[in-house]
């Protein structure tokens, strides 16, 4: 008779028992009825946790929104400042250019007028 070398299952051992069934029977004898106690319980805190979870998200979410919305209005308030003040300091180089082109013509015209009063 031949004997095949077959590599045998992780959780079955020599005597062909499943190992997971001996250590359920040992989680038994352990922790015996309070068992399901335990279980009901980790699933309590298991859909609290994806309570929180999902609370969590959503918080982050709306703060994500919300900052999103901030920057937006700081970034339009910006620009409109900023265009102001472009506009404000456009007027005022006008308003240095026309002075001294006022000083210029000033000038001019009282060398000519000193010129008059010389001849």
């Amino acid at each position: 008779m031949k004997m095949s070398k077959e590599p045998k299952p992780e959780n079955i051992n020599i005597d062909g028992v499943d190992s997971n069934s001996k250590i359920e029977a040992i989680k038994n004898l352990i922790f015996g009825e309070n068992i399901q106690q335990y279980n009901n319980e980790f699933d309590d805190l298991k859909a609290d946790l994806l309570k929180k979870r999902q609370e969590l998200q959503n918080f982050i979410d709306d703060t994500r929104d919300e900052l999103n919305k901030s920057i937006d209005s700081l970034s339009t308030d910006l620009n409109i400042r900023i265009t102001d003040l472009e506009n404000k300091i456009e007027d005022r180089l006008e308003t240095i250019e026309d002075e001294k082109t006022s000083r210029a013509m000033l000038g001019d015209a009282l060398i000519d007028l000193g010129n008059k009063i010389k001849a």
